[in-house]
């Protein structure tokens, strides 16, 4: 993986080396604004990662309702 890494950076670094130094100047500064973003983090819990609900009704009754709501159209072709 290092060495896909270091290839992408190298194959990066070729496109940008011609290019005048306020444009690399403003490339520094987006890439780390984009930093800044990805270092905020998230306010998520481990709960909200794994789809967790809040629900009045009991794990019974909601397997009911799945059960109750499903629907069974079978037909059979002829050959």
């Amino acid at each position: 993986m290092a060495e896909v890494n270091t290839t992408f950076i190298d194959n990066y670094l070729g496109l940008i080396k011609n290019l005048s130094p306020e444009i690399k100047i403003d490339i520094i500064e987006k890439l780390m604004k984009s930093l800044k973003h990805d270092f905020k983090g998230s306010n998520k819990t481990l709960k909200d990662s794994f789809g967790a609900w809040k629900s009045e009704k009991s794990a019974d009754e909601i397997i009911s309702e799945l059960r109750n709501s499903r629907t069974f159209k079978r037909e059979i072709e002829s050959l």
